[in-house]
């Protein structure tokens, strides 16, 4: 199904505008994401989809060919796996899953089937029978997947889906909620706040601040061409290095450095793995802190701008606070923004 919204917006009667008029399209079977920190209109705009909020009169909502801007919630045929996830705990694994094919009144056969179609899709065969209270917080992950997705909804709604689980489970379970929506082959929107989430399930990200779309793409285009400041900070932790004047340097407190083109008075910014330590570079600085990640040490640098310059150094050692540093940033790796208004 293509979903197509128009001039969606959203005022609330004390005046507050929660989401300015913004358009968007979601090809059949592509998986958006939704993407912003809090307040920033995410959760409006999928409520709006999804029926939960009545938006501002010159919305429209479109499901295909159907204008859907005025049908309550439960007409619309859409799934929801919310944050809490919303299981029956007085259900079993397959009861919870059977429950929406039931309020649609299908014959018994037919709930059976597709239930078990389900649970094998899911992998849940095994606990089918259990209560999910005796779960894993996974596994209730699944289940609210699995039961959102098995009335056939024309649509797939996910608000902060693994935001529930522990840090290192919602790490693991990225690639397996990727993987069943693909599956599932079904258009999905999901929001959240968290980039490495939302990079790495969507097809295309729409980055949100200050109740509008900044910016959509897929993950690559965002990361790589950001339009502005704010999708370069919030997509990646750019950092600001300073104001370029005419021509191709930019002059730091640390040192210069070659800009890929006319600066022109934009912004220049750098993201930490491209900051690399190295005898031969022409920034020069002064090492602060230094924090080993496993992977790789993140070092703080000060003295080459006015804040405090990142580098992710992956060497076998690392410069010790105190330390002078010199640095390198390759031309290409700058981005040149200009000033938010």
């Amino acid at each position: 199904m293509t979903l197509r919204l128009k001039n969606a917006s959203k005022t609330y009667a004390d005046g507050t505008r929660a989401l300015l008029p913004s358009d968007l399209m979601v090809e059949s079977g592509e998986i958006v994401s939704l993407l912003g920190p809090s307040g920033c209109g995410k959760t409006t705009l999928l409520r709006i989809i999804a029926g939960l909020e009545t938006p501002d009169r010159g919305t429209e909502v479109w499901f295909d060919n159907d204008n859907v801007t005025g049908l309550p919630v439960e007409k619309r045929k859409v799934g929801m796996v919310f944050q809490s996830y919303a299981l029956f705990p007085n259900m079993s694994v397959r009861g919870n899953i059977a429950y929406g094919l039931k309020m649609q009144k299908r014959p018994g056969a037919e709930i059976a089937q597709r239930v078990d179609e389900i649970l094998t899709l899911c992998r849940l065969t095994a606990f089918s029978d259990r209560p999910v209270t005796a779960l894993s917080g996974g596994q209730r992950q699944r289940v609210a997947l699995a039961r959102a997705f098995a009335p056939r909804p024309r649509l797939l709604l996910l608000d902060e889906p693994l935001s529930a689980l522990d840090a290192a489970l919602r790490d693991s379970l990225r690639d397996e909620l990727s993987d069943l929506l693909r599956k599932f082959g079904i258009t999905a929107i999901f929001v959240t706040h968290d980039q490495n989430e939302a990079m790495a399930i969507a097809d295309r990200v729409a980055v949100m601040s200050e109740g509008r779309i900044e910016q959509i793409g897929r993950p690559e285009d965002l990361y790589r061409n950001a339009c502005s400041p704010f999708v370069a900070r919030f997509v990646g932790n750019a950092m600001r290095l300073g104001r370029a004047g005419q021509g191709n340097r930019l002059q730091l407190k640390g040192g210069d450095l070659l800009l890929p083109e006319d600066g022109k008075g934009r912004d220049a910014y750098v993201r930490a793995e491209d900051v690399l330590i190295a005898d031969r570079g022409s920034l020069t600085g002064r090492v602060e802190t230094v924090t080993f990640l496993g992977t790789h040490y993140r070092i703080g640098v000060s003295g080459v701008t006015d804040a405090t310059l990142f580098s992710l150094h992956s060497g076998l050692s690392a410069p010790q606070p105190g330390d002078s540093v010199k640095l390198q940033i390759a031309p290409e790796s700058l981005m040149l923004l200009a000033e938010e208004q």
